[in-house]
């Protein structure tokens, strides 16, 4: 796939098919653009009408060229592409993009056209961009193979787009502010190459520091996300969505014929994935120029340098109201701006510069923030009163910055006086904004993009070991809904599939009578509440369905009464399977925890704060299942009622890690049951004991199809996959051991384990000295992406505690073509046959995910492992003399 991929953006030969008389058809355009842009590859013209431009080879038929092409562009109409594709596969050609227009064809017709061109794509193994692709721009290629006339200039900026139109604007504003690109992609349809191909192509590209995205909408979630989540660590990935209102959303559907989803959960799955959201075009840029071109802050402390009140004012407030800080200088840092303004009269920050200043002093000034232990990084702000002036003054900022490694924000205000200066700054890698809150906002979420990487790859507290769920019984209860032709669950119902999952529920008494209700009162004590049973009624509040704080018999008698009499008059022809009676629960706070299938990302698990008047207080944090007892701590950290809930003032909080815990039982629940359309726990009474269910509400998807393929396909990031690879042997010694996938919990064992190996295996598998084993290294092995990677741990129990031996692994390509295989075992369990064992499982394994081939890389002193690649059929390249590389067909 890489390989095909390469055809396309890096060819050395391209044929263009189509039409090519005439200024304004597709193909004159491709000729025109490519030739202007200095495209160094051979270029040939096929023109099945005969009619071809003079310069470029031109011929009719793709099968009369001299030799292969890299990649074939078709500029046909869409009743052509048929023909075409079949003519380029039988050809050998085997990269491909449809580049015309086809936005005048009726949508089903359309439809019955990418679906064919799909067809024949599989059929020849030919990637395709487009249809309705916009072309690409490689600059360092001097490669213009687009319908834009303009040519960016050579960057490490990667810029995928699903609008043409603003795609071009882009382009021109590019050329303007001299902002370079790798690439740019108009991926049009993306009915063959997607957003994931792309991620995964740019990513690994060494000319490519940054990936910016405008989207409308997505297709495969579960792709994104697992591209998205490989490289969002090292290479940012800045996502400009369309469709953020009702309106947006309207517009989106019709213009790309796809589902936009729901923007809460596109929120939810950027965060999940380490993915920057931006709002506007600017930010985009504004973004991606400061993470270009300086390092990152560690944390949200804003020094602000200016020459003036007034828009050091601006920054400040803009800094305070997106949750940054002001940098509260040191004494020292204070004593020495006094003696470089010569005046005790500034404001210790922003940093007001007296009116008589000359550039060595900003600079100076500048200089002594960023070198200040409490500033984060330092926007340095100036209002010239000359163009002069903003150049002396640039030319020493960029002086005084050298070889800081806090990031430097500059504001040069104005236009025309500014626009020197600005190319200085630029010149030296330091980002100039022409708005002192534009700076801000970079700062803002640079730094929130850092510390969500943090919080999503820090090492989560282990599940406790005891939850078992009766997934058996809760099939049933699902079974037997369906079976009763109900998508509803009724009350008891939906508590007693929580129940399965060892979530607290208040459980109560189904009553068909008036008498079972006093029965029941008796059984349960006072106070009662009770509550309409109903399939039809979603909210029973709204038709009085809910009776609380029921003292004696006579008043649950009334309650019980009133509530089938409300039914009747306010949704006559509703359905009542009788009434709940159970115990009052006083607790202080009440919590919604929900689960919805959103159309693009699956299931999406909501908590917040609960009641009747959810949607009234708008308090909630969304995420995306699996749950981790960490990645549950920052949901509920998300909310607003959170330092309520950690406790406040004196008053007694919740129990936290209980609701840790309950949210990641919650999540297994929505995991194992893709038939769950919706489900709500509201509300879920909580105090410093932990929480319980008082009302709940279930509703199965209407005809929902039992799924074949891989598990939890209804997910889009896959889960723990333990169940499905999980193995009990017994080595030669007689020790049982249990091999199992790795997961994020297992940092600390694995770090013992390392700790305790020796410098010469270490070498052998690392093929150097680890220096120091940190969080941020290890997390490279703990916290995987089981879509693309499998790492199993052998584990043994010592008493109590349990100990890792060894780890195996594979990491495969994007595309599941190789995969590359690694291994160590603890020095005191080499030699008993243990790496045998695990690298029999982890070629199993690899079987199992359909992957074709197994690559690795010995040293050539490591006897042990060259004998076991040789025992299994490992072919060897011995061309180096100290590495020798080897590779397994499966």
């Amino acid at each position: 796939m890489k390989q095909k991929l390469d055809k396309i953006f890096k060819p050395q030969s391209l044929a263009l098919i189509g039409d090519f008389i005439g200024v304004d058809t597709p193909g004159y355009r491709l000729v025109h653009n490519l030739a202007q842009a200095g495209f160094r590859g051979q270029i040939y013209t096929v023109a099945p009408s005969g009619q071809a431009p003079g310069g470029p080879a031109s011929f009719t038929a793709i099968a009369d060229l001299p030799t292969r092409v890299d990649l074939a562009m078709i500029s046909t109409p869409p009743d052509q592409w048929e023909a075409h594709l079949n003519e380029c596969g039988k050809a050998g050609v085997g990269s491909v993009a449809l580049v015309a227009s086809d936005q005048f064809y009726p949508e089903e017709v359309l439809h019955a056209y990418r679906q064919k061109a799909q067809q024949i794509c599989r059929q020849h193994q030919i990637r395709m961009l487009g249809p309705n692709s916009m072309g690409f721009i490689a600059p360092h290629q001097r490669l213009n193979a687009s319908f834009s006339t303009k040519m960016p200039l050579p960057g490490n900026l990667a810029l995928i787009s699903q609008s043409g139109a603003l795609l071009s604007s882009i382009l021109d504003w590019s050329v303007e502010q001299r902002v370079g690109f790798s690439y740019v992609v108009g991926p049009g349809a993306m009915t063959n190459i997607d957003f994931a191909d792309l991620i995964d192509y740019f990513g690994s590209d060494s000319q490519t520091s940054c990936i910016l995205i405008y989207m409308e909408s997505l297709k495969n979630a579960r792709r994104f996300m697992s591209a998205a989540r490989a490289f969002a660590r090292y290479k940012p990935i800045i996502v400009l969505k369309a469709g953020r209102s009702e309106e947006g959303v309207k517009a989106a559907f019709s213009h790309t014929a796809t589902l936009t989803g729901n923007d809460a959960a596109f929120d939810a799955a950027f965060r999940r994935a380490g993915v920057i959201r931006v709002n506007t075009v600017a930010q985009l840029f504004n973004l991606a120029q400061a993470l270009a071109m300086q390092p990152r802050p560690r944390g949200n402390h804003l020094a602000i340098v200016t020459n003036g009140g007034g828009p050091g004012v601006l920054a400040t407030d803009h800094l305070i109201q997106h949750q940054g800080q002001l940098a509260k200088l040191s004494d020292r840092s204070i004593q020495a701006l006094t003696g470089i303004l010569n005046t005790s009269q500034f404001n210790h920050n922003p940093v007001d510069l007296p009116d008589q200043f000359n550039p060595e002093q900003y600079a100076l000034a500048v200089q002594t923030c960023l070198r200040d232990e409490g500033a984060d990084g330092v926007l340095a702000i100036l209002s010239p009163h000359s163009a002069e002036q903003a150049i002396a003054v640039a030319e020493a900022l960029v002086k005084a910055a050298r070889n800081n490694n806090k990031p430097l924000f500059t504001a040069w205000m104005g236009e025309g006086e500014v626009k020197a200066a600005r190319k200085i700054l630029e010149a030296a890698r330091i980002p100039n904004y022409r708005f002192p809150e534009s700076a801000v906002d970079a700062f803002i979420r640079i730094h929130r993009y850092v510390r969500d990487l943090e919080l999503l790859y820090e090492t989560p507290p282990a599940i406790p070991k005891d939850f078992e769920p009766d997934v058996a019984k809760a099939r049933a209860i699902i079974q037997n809904t369906r079976a009763q032709k109900r998508q509803v669950l009724l009350d008891h119902e939906a508590k007693a599939l929580l129940a399965a999952y060892q979530i607290p529920v208040n459980r109560g008494v189904l009553c068909q009578t008036v008498d079972e209700a006093a029965a029941a009162g008796k059984q349960l004590g006072y106070p009662l509440a009770l509550k309409l049973v109903s399939p039809d009624i979603g909210h029973k509040t709204d038709v009085g369905g809910v009776s609380l704080h029921l003292q004696d018999e006579n008043a649950l008698r009334l309650a019980f009464r009133n509530t089938l009499h409300n039914l009747e008059t306010q949704r006559p022809g509703a359905r009542a399977a009788g009434v709940i009676v159970e115990k009052m629960i006083y607790r202080p706070f009440e919590i919604i925890i929900g689960a919805k299938k959103d159309p693009v990302f699956g299931p999406v698990i909501v908590f917040g704060r609960g009641g009747i008047a959810v949607e009234v207080f708008k308090d909630t944090q969304m995420g995306l299942p699996p749950l981790n007892m960490a990645l549950a701590q920052r949901l509920i950290e998300g909310t607003r009622m959170y330092p309520l809930l950690r406790g406040y003032r004196g008053l007694p909080g919740s129990n936290l890690a209980e609701l840790d815990y309950l949210l990641c039982k919650f999540s297994y629940l929505v995991m194992d049951f893709p038939e769950i359309k919706e489900i709500e726990m509201n509300p879920l009474l909580a105090d410093a004991n932990g929480g319980i269910v008082v009302d709940a509400t279930v509703v199965l998807e209407e005809n929902h199809l039992e799924q074949s393929g891989p598990e939890y396909r209804h997910l889009v990031i896959s889960p723990y996959p333990g169940k499905k690879y999980t193995k009990i042997v017994t080595l030669k010694s007689g020790e049982v051991v249990t091999l199992r996938p790795i997961r994020p919990e297992d940092e600390p064992a694995l770090a013992r384990m390392l700790q305790g190996v020796s410098n010469d295996s270490l070498y052998m598998r690392f093929f150097g000295y680890i220096p120091k084993i940190t969080h941020a290294w290890m997390i490279r092995f703990t916290h995987i992406d089981y879509d693309r990677e499998m790492a199993i741990v052998a584990e043994i129990s010592r008493g109590a505690s349990r100990e890792l031996l060894g780890s195996v692994r594979i990491i495969e390509d994007a595309w599941r073509e190789t995969a590359e295989y690694s291994i160590l075992i603890a020095d005191h369990f080499q030699g008993r046959g243990l790496g045998n064992i695990m690298t029999d499982y982890i070629l199993d394994i690899a079987r199992d995910r359909k992957i074709s081939k197994i690559v690795a890389s010995v040293l050539s002193q490591n006897g042990p492992m060259i004998k076991l690649f040789e025992k299994r059929g490992f072919r060897f390249d011995k061309s180096d003399m100290e590495v020798y590389e080897v590779e397994l067909d499966l």
